[in-house]
């Protein structure tokens, strides 16, 4: 294919792995909008049907299975939460399907329709690899069982061939989540779907970002295998007996004393604050219980008569509501989950009064609106989709009275309350985004296809300054348009494969799904660079490894993907001769602060899933010169022995310096500096003095001790004596920097300057032509003219273009800026004439 062809095929809107169906044949039950959601999901294969409270949810997914089973048979199962199986039996009556509850494997009895819990999944007694086709009820539900657990759930069914997630509240601010169900769905790899559309926090693992230029394709994306319906109309139908009636929030505040509490660090905390952290936030409810257990008391006193849910999040509040509601019926967790289920479903029919339970425990799948219209919680927490999933218990669909949702909580929890009300507001505005898109849009993927297609190409744009030459355009139809032997030096950091997206267009080198496809896309460009540069000259490429974590290979740990390996053996392929490489020393304690592999528990726990942290590496290429003999380069980089030193040359060629007269100074003198000098000290004393692993050990125990060692940081890094291995680069010294300082975007990966300037001026002469096919914010062009070299950029993405421009300016104008010296020739020459 055709370069166009290739950008074309990147377009990634789910494919479809089912079957189509008639209407008709969808049984006569079914309201419109279910029909017209069932054929979609049967079509697709694989979707995600994420529809409001008591819009039919079970409906729908009994019927999608029933069509899969009545054309293919095998075993259909559905997974949900404990006590919604009663739901699911009910509406299963209504289609004349025979559904059978089961926890075990050996529980099977031929094809047909199952139904089990998620603990029967979780504790591995049920083999889901048994069964043609899976549906997830109210699956994020998963989330209360932590992060490690929901992403080892999800990918048990990669051998299923039908998969199904339904569920009225995928949080729309936690992207993960949705992501999670992509990879469940086997849409899109979950590590691939993170590098295409988020960027990451270089501090802190797993907060993400949604790219703003990425935001409408994210969603595109999303919609092309996950339906949002809020309400009938949204795919063009009546909302008749669908408009919920009004829902009440009643907040009671709760007056705790002020009190002088001692912290751990010594400090007098005057005021008590829960939303300072979870143990705070504990504290305050155990010393609030009894006032809220009498607000409650006071609550119910109000409403003779009324049936209650009382939402609580511990034990302790547990007992105090059934000391004084005795009449009250509790849900637990050590509770027998046959009598837990036995319970719920009771109050669900209206057998009791007052029912006590957690959000974490009930609040997902459970219908309690025949019955039930009002709510308590006697405490409010940080975890808002338990929340909201709780609140639509009785808020739903079918609900025929007006809601009361009475929410207490303590002077010391607004903060708290503030979190949760904001959440709720940003939950409203991402749910009518999400439905906007439907309602344009409706089920068909053809009109997202189009939208997505118009971000596909690049309007050229070229500045020219008199040391430099910048350019808005696809690298690849740019490169094509240089002469032949016109370039000196190429300089690049290039993408690393589909790990960061730089721009919302297709063109995009980070746009790709895989290792493959970047070099699919490679393959455009590489031979384009070797036609341009100039024989005997050289290509000095910046990369580094890719990390691979443990739920995407489904190792269980963490990997390296060789990506430099991949590099070298690509541009050899397409004549590049390979010269070496060198290697740029990262800090190990940031990059675990960013990925979570390196961890020191972890490492005590098990040194043997523990590998090193990730260099950066500059692999050297070569045109190969057009007289092979002397290999000599047809216009060579040439040095002047008395600018360039022999001392200069030993350095770089082999720089290993020792010298002795220092003594190690003692760590009660070293913790008198501070951290920064620490660490320049530490490394001048490397470099004067033979290494010593134990003592280097020694003092970072000592440091740690007198709390001198960061944990954000590596302090004590060993320096290197090998030429290329670069220690000393500053990683901060970037232009970044100043797009800080300007309050303009950073760039997401920056070239460092101090590795720009060694390769310019190691490998290119004064005047040579310098050039960066991924030109970011102009790092290698900028310094190239500073170094009194031509330098030329392109750059897709827009505004990293017109950033980088700023800097070209002014390196232009420095160089041209006249000095004094070259002031009084001119005037020495004017008076000669």
């Amino acid at each position: 294919m055709d370069y166009q062809e290739f950008l074309k095929s990147k377009i990634i809107l789910n494919n479809r792995s089912g079957f189509e169906i008639d209407t008709a044949d969808i049984h006569q039950i079914l309201f419109p909008h279910q029909r017209d959601i069932v054929r979609w999901a049967v079509a697709g294969g694989r979707r995600a049907i994420f529809a409001a409270f008591g819009l039919g949810k079970s409906l729908m997914q009994l019927e999608t299975l029933r069509h899969i089973g009545k054309r293919e048979g095998g075993k259909l199962l559905i997974v949900a939460p404990l006590g919604v199986r009663q739901e699911f039996k009910r509406d299963a009556g209504l289609l004349d399907i025979d559904l059978r509850f089961i926890r075990w494997t050996n529980e099977l009895d031929g094809d047909g329709f199952y139904i089990t819990n998620y603990e029967s999944i979780r504790d591995g007694r049920l083999d889901v690899n048994e069964f043609l086709a899976v549906t997830l009820d109210e699956a994020s539900v998963l989330r209360s069982y932590g992060s490690k657990t929901y992403q080892e759930f999800l990918s048990m069914f990669t051998a299923v061939k039908y998969r199904f997630v339904a569920t009225a509240t995928p949080s729309p601010n936690r992207y993960k989540e949705l992501i999670h169900y992509a990879g469940f769905l086997g849409i899109m790899d979950t590590g691939q779907a993170l590098t295409r559309f988020f960027q990451r926090d270089s501090t802190k693992a797993n907060n993400l970002t949604l790219y703003p230029h990425k935001e409408q394709e994210f969603w595109y994306w999303v919609n092309s295998w996950a339906i949002f319906l809020q309400r009938p109309s949204d795919l063009g139908y009546s909302d008749a007996g669908y408009t919920l009636p009004k829902l009440h929030v009643h907040f009671h505040e709760v007056q705790t004393e002020m009190s002088f509490r001692k912290e751990r660090n010594g400090q007098m905390n005057m005021f008590n604050d829960a939303g300072l952290s979870l143990h705070d936030a504990s504290r305050e409810k155990r010393r609030s219980l009894d006032d809220r257990i009498e607000k409650m008391t006071e609550i119910l006193g109000d409403n003779p008569g009324e049936n209650f849910i009382i939402w609580h999040d511990q034990e302790v509040e547990r007992h105090a509501i059934k000391k004084t509601v005795p009449g009250c019926k509790e849900v637990f967790g050590s509770l027998d989950l046959d009598e837990r289920e036995q319970r719920i479903i009771d109050f669900s029919d209206g057998k009791f009064q007052y029912l006590a339970t957690k959000p974490i425990l009930s609040g997902s799948g459970c219908n309690f609106q025949r019955h039930c219209h009002n709510a308590i919680y006697l405490g409010i927490g940080f975890k808002f989709n338990d929340f909201i999933q709780s609140v639509h218990r009785i808020y739903r669909f079918l609900q025929d009275k007006e809601c009361h949702i009475h929410i207490i909580y303590t002077d010391t929890e607004k903060r708290v309350l503030q979190i949760l009300q904001e959440k709720w507001r940003l939950h409203e505005i991402m749910v009518d985004k999400m439905s906007e898109i439907i309602r344009k849009h409706g089920l068909s993927t053809l009109q997202m296809t189009d939208e997505m297609l118009r971000s596909l190409g690049c309007t050229r744009v070229e500045v020219e300054g008199k040391n430099y030459r910048a350019i808005n355009n696809d690298c690849i139809e740019e490169t094509r348009r240089m002469e032949s032997d016109s370039v000196g030096l190429i300089h690049t950091s290039i993408p690393f494969s589909n790990h960061y997206e730089y721009s919302p267009s297709f063109n995009d080198f980070g746009h790709n799904e895989s290792n493959d496809t970047f070099f699919k896309q490679m393959d455009f460009l590489t031979p384009e660079l070797l036609r341009v540069l100039k024989p005997g000259r050289v290509a000095a490429i910046h990369v580094k490894d890719r990390i691979m974590f443990g739920n995407v290979t489904g190792y269980g740990m963490s990997c390296v993907d060789p990506f430099h390996v991949d590099c070298v053996q690509h541009y050899r392929k397409h004549g590049f001769i390979y010269m070496g490489m060198i290697t740029v020393v990262t800090d190990v304690v940031r990059e675990n602060n960013q990925t979570y592999r390196l961890g020191w528990t972890e490492q005590c726990k098990d040194g043997s899933k523990m590998g090193v942290g990730c260099p950066e590496y500059i692999l050297l290429f070569r045109k190969l010169a057009t007289d092979t003999s002397n290999a000599y380069a047809d216009e060579r980089v040439v040095k002047d022995k008395e600018s360039y030193s022999r001392s200069r040359w030993q350095i770089d060629a082999h720089a290993f310096w020792r010298s002795s007269g220092d003594r190690l100074l003692s760590v009660d003198e070293i913790t008198k500096y501070p951290i920064k000098t620490i660490g320049k000290m530490f490394k001048k004393f490397l470099a004067d003095n033979v290494y010593d692993y134990e003592a280097h050990v020694k003092i970072g125990e000592e440091l740690d001790i007198k709390g001198a060692l960061p944990s954000t940081f590596m302090l004590l890094d060993p320096p290197s004596n090998d030429p290329d291995v670069w220690h000393d680069v500053c990683r901060m010294r970037t232009l970044n920097g100043n797009q800080k300082q300007k309050g303009l975007n950073n760039h997401i990966c920056p070239l460092q300057i101090d590795i720009v300037d060694r390769i310019i001026t190691r490998f290119s002469n004064e005047g040579d032509v310098v050039y960066d096919p991924f030109g970011g914010l102009m790092t290698v062009p900028y310094r190239a003219v500073l170094k009194h070299r031509y330098g030329i950029g392109c750059e897709l993405s827009p505004d990293y273009f017109t950033d980088g421009l700023s800097y070209l300016n002014q390196a232009d104008k420095a160089v041209q800026m006249p000095t004094l010296f070259d002031c009084e020739i001119a005037s020495a020459e004017d008076v000669a004439a």
